[in-house]
């Protein structure tokens, strides 16, 4: 990044500040490019959590990365004011900046599977904070912390995940991995970018008491995050953002209990929860069908013939000591037409591999899936390649699965086979089934916000006329209201074309807003089924208890005197 240009200063003393940041301004190109962080203020103290909250693209995260120098090189960054401990952070070189990151400012970033080297184990990404500064020690001494500091943030097996490759450690795992490496040199202050999106509730209510007790511990915390539960949780004080400007800020509790700007009510009530079920997150939803919609819908199937049957699924895995270990053990279920079954539970419960086994992507050491009354997993894949499209999947990050180079017309109509009559019409259709505007059809991926990609990801699976479709975490790096756009759209797909969707996540709310009934998994087994709100509202399982307990709530002024607010 180019070193912060110095504005003129206002008026501007640290106090007993920590963190300073006045008229904070970040352009991306030459002049005259806009700003995209448009002159944010704040102050931050020892001891206390700032939130920065908004909607993708409102400008929070490189906010964050400004106050480490972590901006770009085509970043143009400026601020009339910028101070950290008393030290003036204006001017800084790169060596400069390296020599504060890690010791005196930690910085968790949001993409774990990108953040990490994918050529080094895990746990030496976490020891080079360290051997940087010179607090290394002994090699055993290093080892013995890198693995203390895996169980401090909750990873199962920690001398095994450290010698592991990122890529063989769940999504969840790895975000911990980068929290352990923001955390191993105790600093000063923690900026914290969507720290627990890829954690489940159990993980994510342990990672949280750890933060809430480091800043117990004196050190500040700025937290950025969609999870306004999380939120009204962790902060003191919140910043909401929109289009690079704060447009409201203030205590925690007044934010969440009497938001004033017509924005962050909107956030707020974009939340999905027990009172959502049934009805629609966002006003304006984008989901626009054509009048052809209903003609595709899916012909009804009866309850008696499951489109999905897994019977007694088990899947082992060899594990970087050599041990077979079974990640899926004695699982079935079964999926009906125009159903939503939930799949919950904590990272490494085995539900994404259920997910892949579904998918006819990973073969059962036992079992066997059945698809439309039909064998599926037990059969050749080239007896598999012509009934694929009765089931498509979306994924968690649809821009890893999107070819950079294509256009968003070339991946939807990629789905649609070489045999579809009436090619351009459909895409047409497709569009707008899913609310994109035609102009994005020459657009590519990296031109496009994470809620736009997810809706071509969309668009692509309901291509072929499937009749199920396996939903693998596709909201969890959305934003609160893109969330709600994209779990209102996948509703309303499901109401006019009569698709069936195997949904999982780990996020309970969302599950408990979408499903009709919920599979609980831990340690690769069910050990709780049912129909959505028996499972959630009267849970008889400890497991399942313990996980609905750890859901983190909305709390309001109400709620710090009679508990969270549902």
């Amino acid at each position: 990044m180019s070193a912060l240009a110095v504005a003129p200063s206002a008026d501007f003393a640290t106090g007993n500040s920590l963190l300073d940041v006045a008229g904070l301004r970040v352009a991306f190109g030459p002049e005259p490019a806009p700003d995209v962080v448009r002159g944010v203020s704040f102050s931050l103290s020892a001891g206390r959590c700032l939130a920065i909250v908004g909607e993708s693209g409102s400008g929070k995260s490189v906010t964050a990365r400004a106050l480490v120098g972590l901006a770009g090189r085509r970043a143009r960054v400026s601020a009339q004011g910028l101070a950290f401990a008393g030290r003036e952070l204006r001017g800084l070189d790169d060596g400069a900046w390296r020599r504060l990151r890690g010791k005196e400012i930690g910085f968790v970033l949001q993409d774990a599977l990108v953040s990490l080297d994918p050529l080094r184990p895990v746990g030496r990404e976490i020891a080079e904070g360290p051997q940087l500064h010179g607090e290394a020690g002994p090699r055993a001494e290093l080892t013995e912390r890198v693995i203390e500091l895996l169980k401090l943030v909750g990873v199962p097996d920690p001398a095994v995940k450290a010698r592991q490759l990122p890529h063989e450690l769940s999504g969840g795992q790895r975000q911990r991995a980068l929290i352990a490496a923001a955390l191993a040199l105790d600093p000063s202050l923690l900026i914290a970018d969507e720290p627990t999106t890829a954690l489940d509730v159990t993980v994510q209510a342990q990672i949280l008491a750890l933060l809430e007790e480091t800043r117990a511990r004196g050190k500040a915390l700025i937290l950025i995050s969609h999870d306004l539960a999380v939120v009204s949780r962790m902060a003191d004080e919140v910043l909401v953002m929109r289009h690079g400007e704060v447009v409201e800020r203030g205590p925690a509790e007044q934010i969440f209990s009497d938001p004033r700007h017509d924005y962050t009510r909107k956030l707020v009530a974009a939340i999905p929860s027990v009172h959502s079920r049934g009805a629609r997150l966002a006003p304006a939803s984008a989901a626009r069908f054509s009048p052809s919609a209903a003609d595709q819908r899916i012909p009804e199937t009866g309850p008696a013939s499951p489109l999905l049957r897994a019977n007694g699924l088990v899947k082992r895995f060899l594990g970087p000591d050599r041990r077979l270990r079974t990640v899926v053990d004695d699982v079935s279920f079964e999926l009906r037409a125009g159903e939503t079954l939930g799949v919950v539970g904590e990272s490494g419960s085995g539900k994404s591999t259920v997910a892949r086994m579904a998918l006819a992507l990973e073969t059962p050491d036992a079992g066997d899936v059945t698809l439309l009354g039909q064998p599926w997993s037990a059969i050749p894949e080239a007896l598999r390649r012509s009934r694929r499209r009765a089931i498509s999947v979306i994924y968690q990050d649809p821009l890893s699965s999107f070819d950079p180079r294509w256009t968003v017309e070339r991946i939807i109509g990629d789905a649609l086979g070489a045999d579809e009559l009436r090619r351009e019409a459909r895409i047409t259709e497709l569009f707008d089934l899913v609310g994109l505007p035609a102009s994005f059809r020459h657009r590519r991926p990296l031109e496009l916000s994470g809620g736009q990609r997810q809706r071509v990801a969309i668009a692509r699976a309901i291509a072929p006329r499937p009749q199920i479709i396996v939903c693998d975490e596709p909201v969890s790096a959305l934003d609160v209201s893109i969330q709600a756009q994209v779990l209102d759209l996948l509703g309303d797909l499901k109401a006019e074309l009569g698709v069936s969707y195997l949904f999982i996540s780990h996020d309970l709310g969302v599950v408990h807003h979408l499903s009709d009934r919920v599979l609980v998994m831990s340690q690769g087994k069910v050990v709780e089924s049912g129909e959505a709100d028996e499972v959630f509202l009267r849970p008889k399982a400890p497991y399942t208890q313990r996980l609905v307990a750890a859901v983190p709530r909305l709390r309001t002024t109400s709620a710090t005197h009679k508990g969270d607010a549902a």
